[in-house]
Order: structure tokens, then C-alpha cells, then sequence
């Protein structure tokens, strides 16, 4: 087993900070965990750039960050006097609970953990360590290294290329705290993509006085569901067998029984061992065709938060179509966004003060911008993985080379692991997955027998 004295974590967004937490529980000496905004620190930016009327997508019984003590958070969030474990609790005040874990962690380290606020530019693996080179000149050596980038930018469509800027109507980041300035109730605002990004942009938009029309588009029109107002239940049934469709007919003769809501939940236990057992062609045909219709049943948005959209849908503030882009004009400071709708041959045309790209996390390691991604994949260290949804790593999160091998002292964690792992973007999987690969590193499942 590979000896860990030295660990450096790139990321201190939700997955490394969790998993420096857990290494420093299970065992491991040092720490160094390399994260190039301070302001992001143990949030990432699903928690630090969260706004008034952003909520848990998950209640707060589900959202320990800890598998080994499920009250962890509920417990937090009742000490506090914020909520209590059927509760939707802010994204803010679950920012606070993960750096109250990481100041609890930090105070308790005895010195072992580092936290370093540069950005990583390089990684090279050498014989028996590992150097991360920083923007600031400066370096870290470790036994191991972990990539923990998180969810990536979302890519520019190709209408929109090159439009982003100082004064343009096109906005490529929708956490931006300017996505509603200048704004007037005259104008309408585009939102590219339906789903949970558009959902937290019209909601920021909502919050920030806007009261003009929001149009969100994509290209079958759908929107995530609602969770039921109740808690849920005990899951049970049996793993569905068989491929895709398989899995669809096994989902609606369940939801008929028990309804959507629970045939969907009751798979979470089998959905990664099911997509590790599928083959490229049947994942390929899965995000093709059935993807989009999984995504808006699997991640669900708050009951108030689908009460709120219905509201300004009601109201005419919102509208949610099926359309692509045809093509975009800039008109003064306006843009002119030609929109086709499903299944239509003609196209319209409309203005719009602000466009905002909300189609969602990157994935395809062949077309980010980051350094630090961009050096290892050149240099042939990382890949991405098959169906270009992130990067390639096996079972036990080894990034896989170029060449087909594992790289033995080189991790990555989180949602850029999906395409190994698919079930990864949640807090639920998130935290088993940092946990179990902290244990492994540590020696912490041998000492419980768990490794036999």
C-alpha cells in the first residue's frame, strides 16, 4: 500500500475541503490544500456564490457531510436555530456549516494542515512525490496529489462566442453579482438552459428586483421537478437488470405502484454499479436520449422554490420554451436572438437586454481553459474519459494516463469523476466518495477489517 506522510489537495471547494477534513480524522500527517480564491474556501461555488432565496436542493436529513454521522448537519443547523431535518435549508448557512467544520478541523490539526491561496499551474509526478507548481513562483512536494476542480465553467455556445465583456448583453458566468444591473421592467432577460443554473439565475434575478420577462430555453423545454412536500420514505425494491430501456420500463412500472418520486429514489443505490456495468454504447445512447428527462426527475428543486417559478410563470414574468439559438446579433446594447422552437423550421426573433449562458458545467476536458487541466492532459497524465464528461479515473479514483495506466500517486474527486462514476455531483456521493478514499489512503478500512 503507497504511504501517505504528505497530501496536497488542489481545490478547496466542497470536495477537497472535505477530503482534507477526512484525511485529517483518518490519520494522514500533512496536509497542504491549494485553493487560488480565499473567498471560496470550504464553500466551492455551488455554496460561495449563493444568494438570498438559494436553498438545498436535498433536505437537510440527507446533507451530513460526514456518511459516518448522519445527524452532523442537522445537528448543526438545530444548534443554530436554523432549521431542523425536514427543512430546505439556505446554501449560505450550508456554506457556514462546511467552514465551521474546516475552522474546527484547522484547530484541532495540530499544525498538519496547510492552506495555501495560490493558484496551481503545474503538477508534475516525480519518483516517489509529487511537485505542484504555483502561479506565485512558489511549490508544494507530497506523497500524493488530489484534484478536486469541481463543477468547470459552462462553454460558450457558438452564437455567443467571443460576445462576452465589459457593457455586453451577454453574460458567460451566471453567479455573477452584476447579472441584474441596469436592468429596467422593459426588458427581457434570455436564460440559455432550464435547468437547476437557470432555476438559481431567475430566482438571483427575481431577488434582485427585476421584474420584467425572463424566457428560458433549451432544447426539449424541460424544467426540474418539484420534491413532494412530505419527507420520503424507506427506499426498497430491486436493482432493475438489463440495459437503458430496461431501466425506463423497470422506472414506470414503479412509479405506477409507488409514484415517480420514489422509482427514481430507490435506484440511487444502484445507479452507480449500473452505469459501471453498462456498456459505451449504452451510456452513450443514455446521455443522448435520456439524460435531460433523468436530470429534471433525479435533481429536484425545493417545494418553495417550484412555488416561487409557478408564481412568476403565472404572473407572465417567466416563460420556459423548447428552443435552440439560431443565431445572435448584437443591437446597440441589446442583443437580437434568433430562437427556433422544437420541431419548428422558422425561426423569431427578439431582443434582449441580458443573455445568460445557464447551460451548466463543462465537462469535456478537451475544451477547458484551466492551466493546471490543460498541462496534465497535453502532457498526456490525465484524459478525458470515454463519453467526454470529465476525467478519466478508475474505481478507486486514480486519474488514468494517456496511455491507459493508473497513475498511483495522482487522484481526482468530485463531479469532474463522473464519467467513472456518473452519481457524483451531489453532496451524498461526494461525501461517500472523499470518505472511502480517505480511509484507503490512510490504512483507517484495515484497521476495521473492512479491506479483507
Amino acid at each position: 500500500m503507497l504511504r501517505v506522510e504528505h497530501a496536497a489537495i488542489v481545490g478547496g471547494g466542497f470536495s477537497g475541503t472535505l477530503l482534507a477534513i477526512n484525511l485529517l480524522r483518518h490519520g494522514t500527517p500533512r496536509v497542504t490544500m491549494v485553493e487560488r480564491r480565499g473567498d471560496r474556501l470550504g464553500r466551492g461555488l455551488a455554496y460561495g456564490a449563493a444568494r438570498d432565496g438559494h436553498v438545498l436542493n436535498v433536505r437537510a436529513a440527507n446533507m451530513s457531510a460526514l456518511p459516518d454521522s448522519p445527524d452532523h448537519f442537522t445537528d448543526w443547523l438545530k444548534r443554530q436555530g436554523l432549521g431542523q431535518e425536514g427543512s430546505f435549508a439556505t446554501r449560505r448557512d450550508y456554506g457556514a456549516y462546511l467552514c465551521a467544520m474546516l475552522d474546527e478541523a484547522r484547530g484541532e490539526d495540530g499544525g498538519r494542515l496547510t492552506i495555501v491561496t495560490d493558484e496551481a499551474v503545474d503538477l508534475r509526478l516525480e519518483e516517489g512525490a509529487v511537485h505542484v507548481a504555483l502561479r506565485s513562483g512558489g511549490g508544494v512536494d507530497a506523497d500524493i496529489a488530489v484534484l478536486a476542480p469541481g463543477n468547470l465553467p459552462p462553454h460558450d455556445l457558438p452564437a455567443f462566442a467571443g460576445l462576452a465583456g465589459d457593457g455586453s448583453a451577454y453574460v458567460d458566468d451566471p453567479w455573477a453579482a452584476t447579472v441584474a444591473d441596469g436592468l429596467v421592467e422593459t426588458d427581457q432577460v434570455l436564460l440559455l438552459g432550464s435547468g437547476l443554473t437557470a432555476v438559481d439565475c431567475a430566482l438571483s434575478l427575481d431577488s434582485a428586483g427585476f421584474r420584467g420577462r425572463i424566457v428560458a430555453v433549451s432544447r426539449r423545454g424541460l424544467a426540474p421537478r418539484s420534491h413532494a412536500p412530505t419527507a420520503p420514505y424507506a427506499e426498497g425494491g430491486d436493482r432493475p437488470t438489463g440495459g437503458a430501456s430496461a431501466l425506463v420500463r423497470a422506472l414506470r412500472r414503479r412509479a405506477a405502484e409507488i409514484g415517480w418520486r420514489g422509482a427514481v429514489d430507490e435506484q440511487r443505490r444502484f445507479t452507480q454499479d449500473m452505469w459501471r456495468a453498462a456498456s459505451a454504447e449504452e451510456r452513450s445512447r443514455f446521455l443522448r436520449h435520456l439524460r435531460p428527462y433523468w436530470d429534471v426527475h433525479r435533481h429536484r428543486i425545493a417545494p418553495q422554490v417550484a412555488d416561487r417559478l409557478a408564481a412568476m410563470q403565472a404572473e407572465g414574468r417567466l416563460e420556459i420554451r423548447a428552443a435552440k439559438v439560431a443565431k445572435a446579433v448584437p443591437e446597440g446594447r441589446s442583443l437580437r436572438v434568433h430562437l427556433r422552437g422544437r420541431g419548428q423550421d422558422g425561426v423569431e426573433a427578439l431582443s434582449f437586454a441580458r443573455v445568460v449562458n445557464c447551460t451548466g458545467p463543462l465537462g469535456d476536458l478537451r475544451r477547458t481553459g484551466d492551466p493546471l487541466l490543460r498541462r496534465l492532459a497535453v502532457r498526456g497524465d490525465i484524459r478525458p474519459d470515454p463519453p467526454a464528461i470529465g476525467i478519466d479515473v478508475d474505481r478507486q479514483c486514480h486519474a488514468i494516463a494517456r496511455d491507459g495506466s493508473a497513475q498511483q500517486r495522482l487522484f481526482v474527486v468530485g463531479p469532474m469523476t463522473r464519467g467513472a462514476h456518473w452519481e457524483i455531483v451531489a453532496v451524498p456521493d461526494i461525501r461517500r466518495q472523499v470518505w472511502e478514499l480517505a480511509r484507503e489512503m490512510t490504512g483507517a478500512h484495515w484497521v476495521e477489517a473492512e479491506g479483507l
